[in-house]
């Protein structure tokens, strides 16, 4: 059997989204919530510091490999005039996604926000949490439904009529 190479880039690119945006999600519903729920701060920002640290790796990697897949795919399948389309606003939506969350993972997390995070919870540890929480929020809120968007015009689901 052989895959031809859009197959198994479009298969490596769903793979990679699942464990992004699927990180993504866990963390948000679930990690941080349950954090919020411990009362001691410090205890909160230890556990936090660790989930950060084990999942920006997962995150980082998956970026990587959901961006170099995209590419490979547009460019495989000469699709770039799709960009031009307003039936390829979904292909925009990816991008934009894409690029947002590798610059946090990349330039903003290792310059700016671990820095920022560590001055900012010895000030105001709750107000710390709530912001980030709600941060993942809308990243998860966005990114799903760039998710939603994408397979729907992906498979010709989307059109200007």
């Amino acid at each position: 059997m052989i895959i031809d190479d859009i197959l198994l880039a479009r298969g490596l690119h769903v793979v990679g989204i699942i464990f992004w945006i699927g990180g993504v999600a866990m963390e948000t519903t679930v990690l941080l919530l349950a954090m919020r729920r411990t009362a001691d701060v410090d205890e909160r920002v230890r556990w936090f510091k660790k989930i950060e640290r084990g999942f920006v790796w997962q995150a980082r990697l998956t970026t990587l490999l959901v961006g170099g897949t995209g590419f490979y795919m547009l460019n495989a399948l000469d699709a770039w005039s799709s960009l031009a389309r307003i039936e390829g606003l979904w292909l925009h939506a990816m991008i934009l996604v894409w690029v947002i969350f590798t610059m946090v993972l990349f330039v903003l997390e290792p310059l700016i926000l671990h820095q920022w995070f560590e001055r900012r919870v010895e000030r105001d540890p709750d107000g710390t949490f709530t912001l980030i929480a709600r941060l993942h929020w809308g990243l998860l809120i966005v990114s799903t439904l760039t998710v939603f968007f994408g397979v729907v015009g992906a498979h010709g689901g989307i059109s200007a009529s």
